[in-house]
């Protein structure tokens, strides 16, 4: 089945181990408040296993998107209330990054795993 999900995908750029690391969205993550990452590279496979601090989640999808795409709900899934909030926080990790609408990035979505 994974590699059904995965097939036609480029290879990884990087490890599931870097998806979630920074430590306000590992909290949102653990708190059931953020169920989607978005990065330039893919990181992760859908059906591979992610584990923050004890707890496990499942990669569900992974698919390409525009940033021009983004909609408020989308952000939410990031753990943010709008689009233009997700947008700040992003621009003020990544100084100097353009913030273009038909910019590609990965999006890695998941859940926790029943039973933990």
């Amino acid at each position: 089945m994974t590699e059904t999900l995965n097939s036609g995908l480029p290879p990884k750029t990087c490890s599931i181990e870097r998806l979630v690391t920074n430590k306000r969205d590992v909290e949102k993550v653990l708190a059931g408040k953020k169920t989607a990452t978005r990065r330039n590279g893919r990181y992760a496979d859908a059906g591979e296993i992610m584990v923050l601090e004890g707890q496990t989640f499942k990669v569900e999808r992974v698919y390409r998107q525009t940033l021009g795409e983004l909609t408020d709900k989308m952000a939410m899934q990031e753990g943010y209330d709008s689009v233009e909030a997700y947008k700040q926080t992003i621009l003020s990790f990544h100084p100097g990054m353009p913030w273009t609408s038909d910019m590609n990035v990965w999006v890695h979505e998941f859940s926790p795993v029943s039973g933990e």
